[in-house]
Parts: C-alpha cells; structure tokens; sequence
C-alpha cells in the first residue's frame, strides 16, 4: 500500500501528540508527587465536623519520618488554618471537608486542585519541593462572597519548619515585692527533639532558659522574676521561643495600693 507523503507526516505527528499527551498526564499526576483523589476516606456529617477528631482542631501533623498530614475544614467563606505551613521535601497528605456547601482547594500555580463536598472527606497526597507562599482558592461557586473565599499555604525550607506552639500561664496583678512567675509550656509537634531556648521580659528584666522538648510531646518551664527588681505599676512581659511569642501584662503592686490601716 503505498502511503503518500503528507499522509505519513500527518500520522507521526498525530502519534507523536498521542504519546506527548500521556507524558504529560502521566507527569501531572505522577511526576509531582499528586496521588488521585479517591473515596476510600470516612464520610463525616457536616453538622459534626467540630466532634471529629480528625477536624475538630484544623491542623498540620507529622505522622512519619518526612510524612505530614493537614487538615483542613473549607466553610463560607474561608479555609481553616489559614496559613497552611508544610515543610517542603516531604510528602504532605491533605485532608478537606465542608462545613457547609460545595467548595474546592485549590493551590494557585500547581495542580493540586478538588471538590470539596460536604459530607466527604477528599484525600490528596502532595510533595512540594520550592519553599514558598502559594494561594488558596475555591473554584467552585459558594455564595455572594465566593471571589473573597481565599487562604494561603506556606512552604518551609524543610531546615526551617517546625511545629512549636507556645502557652504562658502568668498572673494578672502581684503585690508588693512579690515575684512573678511564669509558667510556660512548649508543645513539640515533629518527632525530632526539639532544643530551644525560652527568652522572658518582665518589665526592664530579661531571662533565658535552655529547654529541650521530646518530640511529639510538651514540656512546662518557670521562670521567676524577683518582685525587688520591679517597679509598681503595669509592667510588660514577654515569653518567646524559635519564632513563637505570648505577650501580656502584670500589674505589680504599690504599698500605697493597699490602703492601709489609715482612719
């Protein structure tokens, strides 16, 4: 059978665009490190999104060596937690549901992109490898305020992530010449140990203390402040760790504050 020329040409090119169509599906879905959205996850009634344990506190967590999992919960008109912090070079798993109505999630610039639909939990298995701030967006319609439903995800050089939470328990009034204490929690989210340091101001008084935390666990520093070393009044304080800070104020008190015995 004799093939004419432009017909040949015609015929490679159609299969040269068959094969580059599968390259590039089989990339985008591959290549990137995206696993399909299925429906193998637990359905959860929308009504009780605050009682699972899985969405209660919208979070990110690691589960494994370079394994995290967000949770996220989509709601008119807002996506919770807002940021998003990942590390990057780690497999993150993604999982959304709806408070509310239809939504999607959708990570401007890539194609990390589902229905989130009320009642389902969509799954999706993503690993970003440029650190970076990306949007969030809902592409399906969801109401009047639809355009303003956007969030945002933070990706960490994986050197520079942690999942540190910080807590202060510290008075609200002392008197005169006592001291203040402050007691401080650290919460370790990663399953490294963390080693840290605690840096406390009360008033012109600055403190530090080396802590180190298990990781996946929380350990409770005090620090005390001498109440000799305060003047009467409001007096600042402040209680930091890596990139977390509690801010607050303590009253101390003034011997004239307490009225005296005075007829």
């Amino acid at each position: 059978m004799n093939i004419h020329a432009y017909e040949r040409l015609w015929l490679v090119a159609s299969m040269v665009l068959i094969v580059g169509f599968i390259v590039t599906i089989t990339y985008g879905t591959v290549g990137l490190g995206i696993t399909m959205v299925d429906d193998r996850e637990e359905t959860i009634s929308p009504d009780d999104v605050d009682e699972d344990d899985r969405f209660q506190d919208p979070r990110v967590e690691q589960v494994g060596e370079n394994e995290f999992e967000a949770y996220v919960v989509s709601m008119t008109f807002l996506f919770q937690p807002d940021p998003i912090e990942i590390p990057a070079n780690n497999e993150v798993t993604f999982y959304v549901t709806s408070r509310d109505v239809i939504h999607s999630f959708t990570v401007v610039g890539t194609n990390t992109n589902t229905m989130v639909i009320p009642g389902e939990v969509s799954a999706m298995t993503v690993e970003f490898d440029e650190p970076g701030e990306y949007g969030v967006v809902c592409n399906e319609y969801c109401g009047p305020g639809h355009h303003d439903m956007e969030g945002s995800l933070i990706v960490h050089p994986e050197d520079e992530y942690s999942l540190t939470e910080l807590s202060v328990d510290a008075p609200d009034q002392v008197g005169p010449g006592e001291d203040v204490e402050l007691t401080i929690s650290i919460q370790n989210g990663l399953l490294e140990d963390l080693e840290t340091t605690v840096d406390v101001e009360v008033g012109d008084e600055t403190l530090e203390q080396d802590v180190t935390v298990p990781g996946g666990e929380t350990e409770q520093v005090s620090v005390t402040v001498d109440g000799d070393d305060l003047e009467p009044g409001d007096a600042e304080w402040s209680a930091s760790v890596d990139d977390e800070v509690e801010t607050g104020t303590v009253t101390i008190g003034d011997d004239a504050d307490d009225g005296g015995d005075e007829p």
